[in-house]
This record gives structure tokens, C-alpha cells and sequence, in this order.
């Protein structure tokens, strides 16, 4: 697939007088949303390793690529944007996949886990009030190598964060780069 060139927040939407960024603030402010906060917890993740070169790829079998390593970036928190008072119970899609070929425009017949590591989000604030996830204080990240998931969990489809805590640590932003680089 080719990537597409990056535009520019001032970029004008042909035939009116909006921008690029009007649309981007109208409908993906929400970084409280899981779909959006997914993608947040990816960009992060690639700021981190300073791998953002590429655009993103959506349903890609991996999110980033870090010095040839496949990185597959998952994000949970504990309130979303329909906080009912109730926090969300964490847990992560580890899920084996199909990987789809933008070439053939098909996907493969053999399904596992495409990824060389795991990368797991969690914002972590419970307060309604103050939680904000631009605030990379409020996040922990977990890393884990692919062959450990499938080793322990090879049929599993989803992690609990009591299960990811007996296997990995919370790290904060600032120590993704150097624990991936020491697994790795």
C-alpha cells in the first residue's frame, strides 16, 4: 500500500472554509474514547521510539515498526467517555489474527499473533475530574515479548491486568525505548 503524503492542519477543505484541523478538532478530541484512545496510545507508543516516519496503517497486523521489531500497541483505562461511575475493568485483546496484504488485497490463512512484542497502555486516573490523557503521568505501559504471550497464553484472546502484571512491570513513558531495546 502507499503511503499517503502528511497534510498540513492548515490544509483547506476544498470548497469551503474549513480546515484540515476544524475537522480534526470536530471529531477526534475525544481521547477518552476507546477507538481514539487506542490510536493516542499508539502515537505515544512511537513518539517513545521515535518511530512515527510512517503514517499510520488502519488494520495493519502490527502498529509500528522500531529498528525492524513489529510492535502491537493495545490501550485500556479505567474511565471512558461514558463514565457511569463504574470504572472499567482492564484488560487487553491479545488475540491471534489474520493478517491482511494491502498487495493481494487478502488475507493469510495462517492465524497467530504478527507481532514481535506487545506494548499494553493503561491510563490509569481514576478521578473523573482530572484525568487527562495528554498527561503522560497518567499512563503505565507494560512490554511484553510475543513468544512469552504465546507461551503462556497461546489460545487466549484477551489478558487481564492481573495476569500481564505477574509477566511485566509498569513503565513509564520515559523507559519504553530503553526496555525495548533491552528485550529486544
Amino acid at each position: 500500500m502507499t503511503r499517503k503524503r502528511t497534510l498540513s492542519d492548515e490544509t483547506k477543505i476544498s470548497g469551503t472554509d474549513k480546515t484540515l484541523i476544524d475537522f480534526w478538532n470536530w471529531g477526534f478530541s475525544d481521547l477518552l474514547s476507546n477507538s481514539l484512545r487506542g490510536i493516542f496510545a499508539e502515537f505515544l507508543v512511537g513518539s517513545a521510539l521515535d518511530c512515527l516516519n510512517q503514517s499510520r496503517i488502519e488494520w495493519d497486523a502490527y502498529d509500528l515498526i522500531y529498528r525492524g521489531i513489529k510492535i502491537e500497541v493495545k490501550s485500556a483505562a479505567y474511565v471512558q467517555s461514558w463514565h457511569t461511575d463504574t470504572f472499567s475493568k482492564i484488560s487487553f485483546n491479545i488475540g491471534a489474527k489474520r493478517e491482511y496484504s494491502y498487495t493481494t488485497r487478502k488475507y493469510s490463512t495462517e492465524i497467530r499473533r504478527h507481532a514481535d512484542v506487545y506494548i499494553f497502555c493503561l491510563l490509569k486516573e481514576k478521578d473523573i475530574d482530572t484525568i487527562g490523557p495528554l498527561d503522560i503521568n497518567q499512563w503505565e505501559f507494560y512490554i511484553v515479548l510475543t513468544k512469552v504471550l504465546d507461551q503462556r497464553y497461546p489460545s487466549q484472546k484477551t489478558i487481564s491486568l492481573s495476569s500481564l502484571s505477574k509477566i511485566a512491570k509498569p513503565l513509564k513513558y520515559v523507559e519504553i525505548k530503553q526496555r525495548i531495546d533491552e528485550i529486544t
